[in-house]
């Protein structure tokens, strides 16, 4: 039954939500695949280079009259595809639309409460390769990053990664969360969101010209064959990286099936959260250079444990996932489609964009404020900085929030996304995002709820098929994290 639930959630899921109905129009710039499937009739449509996201005509739109993808299309729309499409069909992967890719939502060997279980017990293989990734280079690009994103980045160490915001100016809404690490003095690795692909670039684009003012250079009419650049200039380059693979490995296995599979000696007890390391793969056909190795990141969305993948397209991406598999053995790693990470995600109390958080809601009513770093707090300097700090002084100083997003408990029925929140007979919020809980077996819930309704144990009702359910505020996550830290391996906790 709980697998049958999480089915239905994810299936609602790749529904447009309302916060970013705006964006629900495919532009002139399609994905960076370099093919597509039709969902209508599994037919391979061409894809054409010169058609990709250089159009002058659309990247000179103002943002204001700009239409973006949603995280859905229709039946008749071609899907792009990830390059280990045909991996996933070969392993009974069950293919469904999602931020306009076609992937697996489960496979048949595993329900998805199972495949659920089997991440939090032993080692789980998923492919978030519709993700977008970047390279922003040069002297001015932690002034750049610094100028769109409320984050420390002057003092992030060398092949160290943080959770971030891009924002909107002035409002400090949020564009699209991301993740950011530094590979070297002047360059940046960046992850945005498959949905707001078009979304950000546009933004990126606006962005990078108003801070090198006079700098812009020609868009390019050719690329190579790993990367597109977008913008160069002396001060500062970037390049969306074109067919390179991206996935994830998740579980409290994940560091020894890891770790056989590395050609580095590096020792993964040694490498924490949130740092990173270039390693080729046993896998690949000898590389001996870093441009053939394999960027490893100690990270992942579940709240365990794990490591991403980032394989530049010299590296088949099919062969890694493979050789994971078979060094892991069936009796350790599984393949996991979109429906065990979205309830994985939602126990570890994570966001996910157009459901969670949206262009009008702030780091500080996301309950994100953390990644507004101490430094910044005085400089305001980024993007926002006068909504965000106000928001982030004490009450009594008059700061706060009208809203804040807080963890749900809530009996009988599970509330999914829209659902009312109420106490007494006043909507104070909503949910944004909902599932029976396959660890707790109760079902959780997040949502934004008015000012004195955000403490743990406060009372409440959400209103499920018209009909009003107890749910009680409670803290999150609503799952212990497993995050391989420093503080942890002095303890001999952590797993792997």
């Amino acid at each position: 039954m709980a697998g049958a639930r999480l089915a239905g959630s994810i299936a609602r899921k790749t529904q447009t939500p309302r916060s970013i109905q705006q964006w629900n129009r495919r532009p002139a710039i399609p994905g960076l695949s370099r093919r597509r499937i039709n969902p209508a009739n599994s037919t391979q449509i061409p894809f054409h280079p010169q058609h990709h996201l250089l159009q002058p005509s659309y990247l000179e739109t103002p943002l204001s009259q700009r239409r973006y993808a949603s995280t859905t299309f229709s039946d008749k729309e071609p899907l792009d595809h990830t390059g280990l499409y045909d991996f996933h069909v070969a392993n009974g992967g069950k293919m469904v639309p999602f931020a306009g890719y076609s992937m697996p939502v489960q496979y048949s060997d595993l329900s998805l409460a199972e495949s659920h279980k089997w991440t939090r017990e032993k080692a789980s293989l998923f492919d978030v390769g519709h993700m977008v990734q970047h390279r922003v280079s040069g002297p001015l690009a932690s002034s750049f990053l610094e100028r769109i994103t409320p984050t420390s980045i002057a003092s992030l160490p060398t092949h160290h990664s943080t959770l971030s915001c891009l924002l909107h100016p002035a409002t400090g809404g949020i564009v699209d969360d991301t993740v950011i690490t530094r590979l070297g003095p002047e360059t940046f690795y960046i992850v945005t969101n498959a949905a707001c692909r078009q979304k950000d670039l546009a933004y990126l684009k606006e962005q990078i010209e108003e801070h090198c003012a006079g700098q812009s250079s020609p868009y390019p009419s050719t690329s190579n064959n790993s990367s597109l650049p977008l913008f160069n200039s002396k001060q500062l380059n970037w390049n969306v990286l074109v067919d390179w693979g991206l996935i994830a490995l998740q579980g409290p296995l994940s560091a020894s099936i890891l770790q056989d599979v590395l050609v580095d000696t590096t020792d993964l007890k040694s490498l924490y959260f949130g740092q990173s390391i270039y390693s080729p793969l046993r896998s690949a056909s000898s590389p001996s250079t870093t441009e053939d190795a394999i960027l490893v990141s100690r990270a992942g969305y579940t709240g365990e444990d794990g490591f991403e993948l980032s394989i530049p397209p010299s590296i088949p991406v099919d062969s890694v996932a493979a050789t994971l598999l078979e060094r892991g053995g069936k009796d350790r790693i599984r393949l996991a489609g979109l429906g065990a990470r979205d309830s994985l995600r939602l126990e570890a109390g994570m966001c996910l964009y157009g459901h969670d958080l949206d262009d009008s809601t702030t780091p500080v009513e996301a309950g994100l404020g953390w990644v507004v770093g101490k430094e910044r707090r005085s400089g305001g300097d980024f993007h926002g900085a006068e909504t965000i700090l106000a928001q982030l002084r004490p009450a009594k100083e008059g700061g706060g929030v009208d809203r804040k997003r807080v963890g749900l408990i809530v009996e009988g029925a599970p509330a999914r996304e829209g659902a009312e929140i109420v106490a007494g007979e006043k909507i104070i919020g909503r949910v944004t995002s909902g599932c029976p809980s396959p660890t707790l077996r109760k079902n959780i819930a997040m949502g934004y709820v008015g000012k004195g309704f955000t403490k743990a144990g406060t009372q409440l009702e959400v209103l499920v098929r018209g009909k009003g359910r107890k749910a009680e505020v409670v803290r999150m996550p609503f799952v212990q994290a497993k995050y391989w830290k420093e503080e942890a391996a002095g303890k001999g906790t952590a797993p792997g």
